[in-house]
């Protein structure tokens, strides 16, 4: 079964890998881009998407991209991390620019995107979830017709990437991570519990670059180890947090998943914002749940990671891995 996909990211190096990953792959169809603030600014982002469509040719010019949010629901103005994804947000490469007088508004379009496809169409958010919260906010109900939502984001009990306790998407805007949990139906989240696993050796990166018919994959995922493995010097390659997430929705049997409530933490600034909770109180009860408002989500916290390098090293090399 192909799933269609309308994907919203922050498009940075690990959210590049995971478009060419739904590009390469037959059982993924994405239908619309959404382009946000987050890694890089939207402008980038959007340059991101063009670049990396444009590598494809006519066999995607269909997928349609959308510009989404420019700014966090804080009011603040966000902070890039050049560091990480670098200045354009794809490592060492300058993608074609798209000036700001020639960004088109069309967030709308997202409107059409979910009346055409309703209870087919699954939302995958791996950046900030703003532009997916302003949907809940101004169309509730159109929400519904959604099939699921696969959202990267969180940290449970582990440590954070951002904070000691806070995953990046849920600290850049913490109230818009709160709006689409309170709301949002059938909700899967894909936090740095199993995301952090989902390793990319340099043996894998230089085997897909061997073979493969993408010559970015290499130069991004180099630049992105390099980080990492300058933070820290025992990680064994680059963590595909956005890749996972995506291949969440065909990959049921991947990861495993726990049903939990989810709340998380509006402090302006501290170690504890963007923090997530998942109550785990056995006492606790569905009515209370209503009450406070809090939904139960699907959490996932194993990753069986021969399922995630087999299906990702088949697609990426176009040879089957088993």
């Amino acid at each position: 079964m192909v799933e269609k996909v309308l994907l919203f990211g922050d498009i940075g190096i690990d959210d590049t890998i995971a478009l060419i990953y739904a590009y390469l792959n037959d059982e993924v169809d994405v239908v619309g881009v959404v382009a946000d603030y987050g890694n890089v600014a939207r402008e980038n982002a959007l340059a991101n998407i063009h670049y990396v469509r444009d590598l494809f040719g006519e066999e995607i010019e269909q997928v349609k991209i959308i510009s989404g949010a420019e700014v966090p629901m804080t009011g603040e103005l966000p902070v890039y991390v050049p560091e990480i994804h670098g200045e354009f947000g794809l490592g060492p490469i300058i993608p074609p620019t798209v000036f700001q007088n020639e960004i088109v508004e069309n967030f709308h379009e997202i409107i059409n995107i979910i009346e055409t496809y309703q209870d087919e169409l699954i939302i995958v958010n791996i950046g900030r979830l703003t532009s997916l919260a302003t949907l809940f906010i101004t169309y509730r109900e159109l929400m519904r017709q959604v099939k699921g939502y696969y959202i990267m984001g969180g940290a449970f009990w582990v440590t954070g990437n951002v904070t000691a306790v806070s995953e990046a998407n849920f600290h850049g805007d913490p109230v818009a991570a709160q709006v689409v949990l309170t709301y949002a139906e059938n909700v899967t989240i894909i936090p740095l519990n199993v995301t952090e696993y989902a390793i990319a050796t340099p043996e894998m990166v230089d085997y897909i670059d061997n073979v493969g018919d993408i010559e970015i994959v290499k130069p991004l995922l180099d630049y992105y180890y390099d980080f990492y493995k300058r933070r820290n010097p025992n990680i064994q390659g680059s963590p595909l947090h956005d890749v996972l997430t995506l291949m969440a929705t065909i990959k049921d049997d991947m990861l495993t998943y726990q049903n939990i409530p989810v709340e998380i933490v509006q402090a302006d600034e501290g170690a504890e914002r963007g923090q997530s909770i998942a109550d785990i109180r056995p006492f606790i009860s569905v009515e209370q749940l209503a009450e406070e408002q809090v939904r139960e989500h699907r959490i996932a916290f194993g990753l069986d990671y021969k399922i995630f390098y087999n299906d990702f090293m088949s697609i990426m090399t176009g040879q089957k891995f088993e």
